[in-house]
């Protein structure tokens, strides 16, 4: 049994988004062909995702310096925790599914938050003398991403900074098997969106097939 931890970065209605659409076609199709495994669905705009600032900051240093968990403030501990609780639920998945809307070039804020409580050393990663190595091997994941103009191809695919940045990201803490699914060129034809999402939606179900 595996399990799999579906991650959605937009506060829109489900039927009023291209890309949570698309991924809850994909989720469907997936339990259907796979229904041993166990789904956690993570939706950034309703989960409490600390920023890093400075009581994560400050809470982090006392513990480099031997301090115990119970010195910190409470909004150290607080914050700190959760951090650690994020991070351990993804460590703990084996499949990841994100799906995300593009904006102004890349994915919501609220990801990027999200994101930077995984990256975490000694967990996710670890510092050798040849550099960083990712901890997290034999993973796989899935970016589900809608964006309204092309971006695959042509002058703009150089200002694609979300699936980019999450592939990256995703290959530094040691997942590089990913793949892509984009719902993209809604705004740049309109009377070819409902076309687009459908096709996206059946691509979405034979990926949820052999992933």
């Amino acid at each position: 049994m595996a399990k799999v931890l579906y991650i959605t970065a937009n506060p829109k209605q489900e039927q009023q988004s291209f890309s949570l659409s698309v991924g809850r076609a994909f989720l469907e199709t997936y339990k259907q062909h796979h229904p041993e495994d166990e789904i956690v669905e993570l939706h950034v705009y309703d989960t409490d995702i600390p920023y890093i600032d400075a009581d994560v900051f400050s809470g982090w240093s006392k513990l480099q310096q031997g301090q115990a968990f119970e010195q910190l403030s409470k909004d150290e501990q607080q914050k700190v925790a959760r951090i650690n609780e994020l991070c351990e639920q993804f460590m703990e998945a084996d499949k990841y599914v994100f799906v995300t809307p593009m904006w102004n070039f890349s994915f919501p804020p609220k990801l990027k938050a999200y994101i930077d409580t995984l990256c975490l050393a000694g967990k996710t990663f670890k510092y050798t003398e040849e550099g960083p190595v990712g901890l997290l091997k034999g993973k796989k994941a899935l970016h589900i991403q809608a964006r309204g103009g092309i971006y695959s191809e042509g002058p703009a695919k150089e200002i694609e900074f979300g699936d980019r940045y999450l592939r990256a990201i995703l290959s530094f803490i040691g997942i590089t098997d990913v793949e892509t699914i984009a719902v993209e060129g809604m705004n740049a034809f309109p009377n070819e969106a409902e076309a687009i999402k459908q096709q996206a939606i059946e691509r979405a179900k034979e990926a949820a097939k052999r992933f």
